[in-house]
């Protein structure tokens, strides 16, 4: 294990030389079998100095973003931001490990933006880049960052599938500062010649670990191959191992590390509770547990268990909505901002769907379906008590899952308090606030269907973007939007963001 120099920033002991290849032409160092140890400690404590944080301006932002966030109403810096700031606006690569919510999207956000101050982007070349896992995730991230773009003129725009190939590539065109990307997309966009990354100077990866978790890894190497080699990375992730060790590895130089959270567990904001039910008993506590007052998601593990358990809970008077890949981006985008604004307050998702769901005053997490391992569970919990509020994760456990249960979540780090509930319990209500429905179905609203221009014409149409498929380089690994369920063999439906 590399030793770590002490103080604010801790360093992996970990060298390697710069390559004189020209940027932009194959990136890769593969490390000699005989180096293959980590270069990231298995345990990272905070590296955040005692005493209270800097503010923004001792963080040495410029006046016009100390103005966007005034106007944005954030005072403060949160830790990850305090952090990471000072390190990543110097140039220096970056690890930056937090769990989500923790202001990470600022972290990196405003770094990339001050070192993109004053600059110029040309047609179809974009100066910086922030990879994501989902499309709602790379949405929330442009929607966080726009405000503070304006402010030094800059240009934030998103690529991902499911939305129009030809406006993405008008936007690029007209010459985009940071570009915000899902590696299925932009990777369609290199391909097509719509994308040129050799100018891309500054590189973030977001949630790297769910990256590499949903098989991304192949694209994201390829798509750091063609960025110039002397350019700076921060790669930010819940957890720095396996994968994103490799990736580390390949393409970061001397990075420093910063973390806000340990490897494993959560933050002391979340409450964790196991509620053994009947099996005959578990549809009716999931129903009154949806009924409760106040935001709250039900992960479960496969789309149609959503479709069905969302129509269940509406017929029973629940506005719940249902999120899975399978949908259309449409419908995506409805439901994810009708969960945010409110009017629909419950949300029925899957682990895939639900890790672009980054949306505040979540106060209960429940898994109808426990999750297949201790990373999911801590991706699904880490919806609620975000940005410092508090939190409730439940987790129903019939009699034949006990034992898998409590041996995932002490894998995940996780000390759950336990109760045997029934619907009606006292308990029940206590710790979720459950309570009966209406029993009053919820009408859906019609969404007008658009019509097809042309008139007629069954065939399918040109998406512009295609499936991950050809034989670009090593675009061929990873997998496509129809693989991750965003698209099916049918034409699919281009819809606006």
């Amino acid at each position: 294990m590399p030793t770590m120099s002490q103080g604010r920033s801790e360093r992996p002991q970990f060298r390697k030389p710069r390559s004189n290849r020209r940027p932009g032409q194959g990136n890769r160092r593969p490390a000699p079998a005989a180096e293959l140890t980590t270069t990231i400690p298995e345990h990272v404590e905070s590296t955040m100095p005692e005493g209270p944080l800097p503010s923004f301006a001792e963080l040495g932002l410029s006046d016009e973003l100390l103005r966007a966030l005034e106007q944005a109403g954030i005072t403060d810096p949160f830790p990850i931001q305090a952090a990471t700031l000072p390190d990543a606006m110097a140039g220096r690569d970056l690890l930056g490990r937090g769990q989500t919510g923790s202001g990470k999207t600022l972290a990196f956000g405003l770094a990339l933006l001050s070192r993109l101050t004053g600059g110029r982007a040309k047609p179809l070349k974009p100066r910086a880049l922030v990879l994501v896992p989902t499309r709602e995730l790379a949405m929330q991230v442009e929607e966080a960052l726009n405000p503070f773009a304006r402010s030094l003129g800059l240009w934030c725009r998103t690529v991902v599938g499911g939305t129009s190939f030809p406006r993405q590539v008008d936007a690029l065109r007209r010459g985009v500062d940071l570009l915000i990307a899902t590696p299925g997309r932009l990777s369609d966009h290199v391909r097509q010649g719509t994308a040129d990354l050799s100018e891309v100077m500054f590189t973030a990866l977001d949630e790297a670990d769910q990256m590499a978790d949903m098989g991304f890894m192949p694209q994201v190497r390829a798509i750091l191959d063609l960025t110039p080699q002397d350019g700076q990375r921060l790669l930010f992730s819940a957890t720095l191992d396996g994968d994103v060790d490799k990736l580390v590895r390949q393409y970061l130089h001397d990075p420093v590390v910063h973390s806000v959270s340990p490897p494993t567990g959560s933050v002391t904001t979340m409450e964790h509770h196991l509620l053994f039910v009947s099996a005959e008993d578990k549809q009716n506590v999931v129903t009154e547990v949806a009924a409760r007052e106040g935001r709250t998601i039900m992960f479960v593990r496969t789309k149609h268990h959503v479709d069905r358990l969302a129509k269940k809970l509406r017929s029973m008077g629940v506005h719940a909505g249902a999120l899975h890949g399978g949908k259309a981006q449409s419908a995506r985008t409805r439901v994810l901002g009708q969960f945010r604004e409110g009017s629909m307050p419950v949300l029925v998702a899957t682990d895939v769907a639900a890790r672009g769901i980054h949306v505040d005053d979540v106060s209960l997490v429940v898994h109808v379906d426990p999750p297949a391992d201790p990373k999911d569970y801590l991706h699904r919990a880490g919806r609620t008590a975000r940005a410092g509020q508090s939190g409730t994760v439940v987790t129903l456990v019939t009699h034949d899952q006990r034992r898998a249960v409590q041996g995932l979540t002490a894998r995940a780090g996780i000390r759950p308090a336990s109760a045997k509930v029934r619907p009606g319990d006292e308990e029940l209500v206590r710790i979720t606030g459950a309570r009966v429905p209406s029993g009053i179905p919820v009408v859906e609203p019609e969404v007008p269907v658009r019509a097809r221009r042309g008139g007629g014409g069954g065939g399918p149409r040109r998406s512009g973007g295609g499936s991950n498929g050809g034989s670009f380089g090593g675009f061929r690994g990873g997998r496509s939007e129809r693989e991750r369920g965003g698209s099916s063999g049918r034409p699919r439906r281009v819809a606006q963001h």
